[in-house]
């Protein structure tokens, strides 16, 4: 009796820290376009620096553009000669160090600013990605029909 009674509380503690375990590992990467949008078209992209970045993320979004043939800028007023102006919103997590758990990219018609796509990237601390990756699948999702 004694024996059941320890197998059913070992069992039941292996679930418990199985569920807690899977809760934590979130690895999730989304992009939509819109149908009217021409994303082939864009040869120049202005990318917004958001205010709170201390960490150069609008460096790594241009450089990724870059890596894809186009022209990119960056700063907080769109150049005259962009096609198209992106924002984004990174979102940062501790868990022992800090990291990047949430990347959201914005690409926007520089004209009236209506949103011609949107990609996210999300992972938790045990799929955690650089920001350097996170930008590469945001835009890679985001471009990869044009």
């Amino acid at each position: 009796m004694l024996t059941q009674l320890a197998r059913n509380i070992t069992v039941a503690t292996l679930l418990a820290i199985i569920s807690l375990l899977s809760g934590c590992a979130v690895n999730r990467a989304t992009a939509t376009v819109d149908p009217s949008a021409n994303l082939g078209s864009i040869k120049a992209i202005h990318v917004i620096k958001f205010g709170p970045d201390n960490k150069s993320i609008d460096s790594l979004i241009a450089d990724k553009i870059r890596s894809m043939g186009l022209t990119a800028t960056t700063g907080e007023i769109p150049a005259a000669n962009s096609d198209a102006v992106i924002t984004y919103i990174d979102k940062w997590m501790w868990d022992i160090t800090m990291y990047m758990i949430e990347l959201t990219i914005q690409v926007r018609d520089p004209k009236d600013n209506f949103t011609l796509a949107v990609g996210n990237s999300y992972h938790t601390s045990l799929t955690r990605k650089s920001p350097a990756e996170m930008v590469d699948e945001v835009i890679t999702n985001i471009f990869k029909g044009k």
